[in-house]
């Protein structure tokens, strides 16, 4: 590695036409080249290019397509860098593979603001997310699925509480069945409150993560912010709230209708699922696919399907899913034959 390293800090500084140069900030280096020049390392393994640094300069090597996604990383990363109000940042592979994916669909991706609080301000990473951030502002019921990672959660959440804070809705309503996930958890001790608390700790960790905690905590106090298991909604009517439904997939035709009929006079209602972790019984059918189906036709809603490209956790995820896919389908084919 050392040698490699050596070998790009003696590169000539010469720009032609098969190469890019890219003036670094000096405060901004090693965050943008990582440990021992690592993010240049893995663009190289990513990409057709080379790439060569000395002090502050990068000059990029390969065809033009490839420059420019490596280039647009660079200016990415450090204008996210300079948000003082930016307590969290995507890392330099996060946001090259974001620019990757988004080439790949041949889109120009504008990034759409959310949630500007005193913590996050919250944009689409990828085309998907851009059009399931619309849609969360423009349509009443909104289905969003797709495996795990794309930000279904998370930015059905952000858009809540950017609502909220805009004095669009009275509450914001969070919801998740109360289903364990393939395991027998047995008898749960205290109150309903923290018998229920596990299954919805997502929205909590969403919930802290956008607002401060002082402030957090005095909006779920006073049910501007409500969390619930699915069964607690029977018999409401919800006004004037921005009401979400996760995990949906371990949730029944008949409990997703239950649940989409609570929706009263200048009320969001938003149904979140991933359709390959159901983790209801098998005699038990997830009611997911078959709402959304039922109710594709009606101008009031919008539908956003994720796909393995908006995954926007660690590249590992999309590794896990990708393994678990051809391992499915090697079984099937054995059983065929």
């Amino acid at each position: 590695m050392n040698k490699i390293l050596a070998q790009k800090s003696d590169h000539p500084l010469i720009s032609d036409n098969n190469s890019t140069i890219v003036n670094l900030e000096n405060s901004l280096i090693v965050e943008i080249l990582g440990i021992n020049n690592e993010n240049l390392d893995y663009c190289e393994k990513k990409l057709n290019v080379q790439i060569f640094q000395k002090g502050n300069i990068v000059i990029i090597s390969g065809n033009k397509k490839d420059r420019f996604l490596v280039k647009n990383t660079i200016i990415r990363l450090s204008k996210e860098l300079k948000k003082t109000d930016q307590k969290k940042q995507d890392s330099f592979q996060e946001i090259l593979n974001m620019e990757i994916n988004n080439d790949s669909v041949n889109v120009n991706i504008q990034n759409f603001t959310v949630a500007k609080t005193s913590k996050l301000s919250i944009t689409g990473k990828t085309p998907k997310q851009n059009e399931y951030l619309e849609v969360l502002h423009s349509k009443q019921i909104i289905f969003g699925i797709g495996p795990a990672g794309t930000g279904k959660t998370y930015l059905a959440v952000a858009a809540a509480v950017a609502q909220l804070l805009e004095g669009r809705y009275d509450r914001i309503i969070l919801s998740r069945p109360a289903v364990e996930a393939g395991e027998k958890l047995g008898f749960l001790p205290g109150d309903i409150k923290e018998k229920v608390d596990p299954y919805l700790r997502p929205f909590y960790d969403a919930i802290y993560e956008m607002l401060p905690m002082d402030e957090a905590l005095r909006k779920i106090e006073s049910s501007m912010i409500e969390i619930a298991p699915l069964a607690f909604m029977r018999g409401r009517t919800l006004n004037n709230a921005f009401v979400i439904l996760d995990e949906a997939q371990n949730a029944t035709s008949t409990q997703i209708k239950m649940f989409l009929t609570r929706c009263g006079k200048n009320s969001r209602m938003v149904v979140n699922g991933d359709p390959s972790q159901v983790d209801l019984p098998k005699h038990i059918g997830s009611g997911l696919v078959d709402s959304m189906q039922a109710l594709e036709q009606l101008s009031e809603v919008g539908i956003t399907s994720f796909s393995k490209k908006d995954i926007v956790r660690d590249e590992i995820v999309s590794k896990i899913i990708d393994a678990y896919d051809n391992h499915n389908k090697f079984k099937s084919n054995l059983i065929r034959s």
